[in-house]
């Protein structure tokens, strides 16, 4: 778990330095992601130490932590793809404006989903507490990146449509989202 929460944080910077160094900064750890990502990492780790003091055996279930680890390395793999795939395009904020070299991705993994790096990131959060065999924190992180990742995709799709205008809707059309249940910004035209 140490091991997968570490390459995650260093290889999002160094994912970064590769194809974006003008937006390079130490937040692009995503260490200090936010106060409910690190609450998130806190109880997560409070779960493991009460269910392994109080019932061991619950954290000796091997399929279930290797299922958790294969989540967490496949969702490491599509969040780092996703970033390779944008290049430049790619920034841990949604941006407002548009720059003269941002155009819209639709190859690689974005020819998948619409919102790869969201997707690689859900189901790793998500394997982190099935490799941790937590299962308070299995479906908090569930719930909660849902619904982060559904407001997330609404704000970033309202400024793709802005962008990219009957290009980003019609790529719409064709590429889901990726993530379970959620469909996008709704446009009525």
């Amino acid at each position: 778990y140490m091991c997968s929460l570490s390459l995650f944080h260093y290889s999002e910077y160094l994912v970064t330095a590769i194809n974006n160094p003008r937006s390079l900064s130490l937040d692009s750890f995503l260490l200090n992601h936010s106060f409910e990502y690190n609450l998130a990492a806190f109880s997560s780790w409070v779960e493991f130490a009460l269910e392994k003091f109080l019932c061991p055996e619950m954290k000796q279930v091997a399929w279930l932590s290797t299922a958790g680890l294969l989540m967490v390395i496949f969702g490491d793999c599509l969040r780092k793809a996703a970033m390779l795939t944008a290049g430049s395009n790619f920034n841990h904020i949604v941006q407002n404006e548009k720059s003269d070299t941002h155009t819209l991705v639709t190859s690689g993994v974005y020819g998948w989903f619409r919102h790869p790096s969201y997707v690689g990131w859900f189901y790793w959060s998500i394997g982190t507490q099935v490799l941790l065999c937590n299962p308070v924190c299995a479906v908090g992180y569930t719930l909660v990146s849902w619904r982060f990742f559904r407001e997330r995709v609404e704000e970033e799709e309202i400024t793709l449509i802005h962008f990219f205008g009957e290009e980003y809707l019609e790529y719409k059309k064709r590429v889901p989202s990726g993530l379970p249940f959620i469909r996008g910004v709704k446009v009525d035209l």
